[in-house]
């Protein structure tokens, strides 16, 4: 049976510390705050495929339980990691809060949704596939659009600028929190909040 009271969060990027500041992880980046803010730390879980952190969120033994999860692998290849976290907690991909970064949202905005299309992100393409479901709930995080010709694919494997990385803090927190809200307050309710 699913575990109805159960979400896993899931914040999408690169392993490794090469890639730790770079836009594409603005989704693990999200996932860490969320771990520090629960006092937890992230060890290898789910068949060794993820990382993954466990919870509660909002009142301190009393809000919805959550696993905080970060695949192993690399962005392009997210979707199995995240199907044998889903299937070794028994959770929906319904469930499911991605949170990722997304080139057509000016940085500094965060919007909410359920469903919808990969539209060109490699690591939503890859669940889409693993799942065999686009109904998971995603936070999206805006990182803007590359400037000039820049190909988006090594803007987003690039580091935020400097003038980012001074707001850096503060959006990590902001998505951070747009997450607890979804999950505790349900989609509706948060999007009023955070759109």
């Amino acid at each position: 049976m699913p575990a109805d009271d159960l979400f896993v969060v899931l914040g999408l990027g690169n392993p490794g510390p090469g890639h730790a500041g770079n836009r594409h992880n603005f989704g693990a980046m999200v996932v860490d705050l969320l771990a520090e803010r629960l006092g937890t730390r992230f060890s290898k879980g789910a068949r060794g495929r993820a990382d993954v952190a466990e919870g509660r969120l909002g009142p301190p033994g009393r809000g919805p339980r959550v696993v905080l999860a970060k695949p192993r692998s690399y962005m392009n290849e997210s979707g199995g990691p995240a199907a044998a976290v889903l299937g070794f907690y028994k959770v929906a991909p319904e469930q499911l809060v991605v949170v990722h970064d997304e080139l057509d949202l000016p940085f500094g905005t965060i919007k909410l949704k359920r469903g919808g299309g990969h539209g060109g992100h490699n690591g939503l393409r890859s669940l889409d596939q693993s799942l065999g479901s686009k109904e998971y709930l995603r936070v999206r995080v805006g990182i803007g659009r590359p400037p000039g010709r820049q190909d988006p694919a090594d803007y987003v494997l690039k580091d935020f600028g400097s003038g980012e990385r001074k707001e850096l803090p503060l959006e990590i927190e902001r998505a951070a929190d747009a997450v607890e809200a979804v999950v505790i307050e349900g989609l509706e309710p948060a999007q009023n909040v955070f759109h």
